[in-house]
């Protein structure tokens, strides 16, 4: 009996790691001449490679920070399209480093899969690369497990994807700050699920057109929509809190990265220790957002509690004119849709009443 009988091919193994190992180089030189410059004594896919951190200021910090995509590679699977998926491991893991007024630097990974196919693994090298230059990071390694029947998924190709991301901070710039009532609230607009809420989506698809349900004409576009990539924050909050280097551009005292759990979780968890509130004024919500929620049968409350609503980050400031500027300059849509009260609660605003405005409220504490 061989290796190659249980599933595992080392040649073909070899290959892929090269594919990812040749699409991390072409990363390297996003930090060339800057913090986390890439050095490699031997240019080689399983050779050593370090990180330059010469002259960092006083009082720098650094941390690591982890996450993955989850649920979301099964529209690939079902799509057979996998060249997006690095924007969302990018982003999961780079914009949870700026919420912490990180720089993000380098960025690590781990693919798992059950077999190999050398052009999917171009594919998801091809993402990758195209989602560190959009981060302003550098991919270190290409590392990929092939565990046969452990990895399960739809289809006969299916992966796990999770990674690490290194940021480097000043310490008087982490986030967040001091929040105060009346700061603004300004949300970053996104037209995807990101990577949260994906078991909700493919339940209500499933239990509405079936198995396959990908391939029923008026799913279809749903399922592409499904697949659309993570908008990644990174490099705009970055040039608004200046890096470890640079002078800030913006007046930012906190970015809530908008995850699993929504608006009414991610910017609790921000307000909880403040003892202030949110009101919301204004959410333009896609019109996917509302077709999902329609299909399923799913309550405004569930649905600001499970996807993001079009709104994929929030940076909370007192000069909120910057702060739109620097992101429309990233080729961010950013608007107002709000500020900070002195309630216990979220309020999200659906529309005006006979007497009053009426909306959804999320208890904080």
């Amino acid at each position: 009996m061989k290796y190659s009988d249980a599933g595992v091919n080392n040649q073909l193994g070899n290959e892929a790691s090269k594919i990812l190992y040749e699409a991390a180089k072409k990363t390297w030189k996003v930090r060339k001449n800057k913090l986390g410059e890439v050095i490699t004594p031997n240019d080689d896919f399983s050779g050593i490679r370090y990180i330059n951190v010469s002259n960092l200021p006083k009082g720098t910090v650094m941390n690591i920070n982890f996450d993955g995509i989850g649920t979301k590679v099964e529209i690939a699977e079902r799509l057979g399209k996998y060249n997006t998926l690095g924007f969302d491991l990018i982003a999961m893991v780079c914009d949870d480093a700026v919420a912490r007024g990180g720089e993000p630097v380098l960025v690590g990974s781990i693919l798992d899969v059950n077999s190999l196919d050398i052009e999917i693994i171009k594919q998801i090298a091809e993402g990758y690369l195209n989602a560190a230059a959009e981060a302003g990071v550098a991919i270190v390694n290409g590392e990929l497990a092939q565990l046969g029947e452990r990895i399960k998924g739809y289809g006969k190709f299916n992966l796990n994807w999770g990674a690490a991301c290194v940021w480097f901070a000043k310490q008087d710039r982490l986030l967040p700050k001091k929040l105060e009532e009346g700061d603004y609230l300004v949300g970053l607009k996104e037209y995807g699920l990101r990577s949260n809420g994906f078991s909700l989506a493919r339940k209500i698809l499933k239990e509405n057109y079936g198995d396959e349900w990908h391939e029923e004409c008026d799913a279809e576009y749903i399922a592409d929509w499904l697949l659309t990539p993570s908008t990644i924050y990174t490099r705009a909050i970055v040039e608004m809190f200046g890096g470890v280097f640079d002078e800030p551009k913006a007046d930012i005292k906190a970015f809530v990265h908008v995850t699993g759990g929504g608006i009414p979780e991610k910017l609790g968890r921000i307000l909880k220790p403040t003892k202030l509130g949110a009101y919301i004024e204004k959410i333009e919500v896609p019109q996917n957002f509302r077709n999902l929620q329609a299909i399923g049968k799913v309550s405004d409350e569930e649905a600001y509690k499970t996807w993001n609503m079009g709104v994929g980050g929030i940076v909370i400031t007192e000069n909120p004119n910057d702060v739109i500027d620097i992101a429309y300059k990233h080729g961010i849509n950013a608007y107002k849709i709000g500020y900070l009260t002195k309630d216990d609660y979220i309020f999200i605003e659906k529309g005006n009443g006979a007497e009053e405005k009426y909306g959804l409220r999320f208890k904080i504490r």
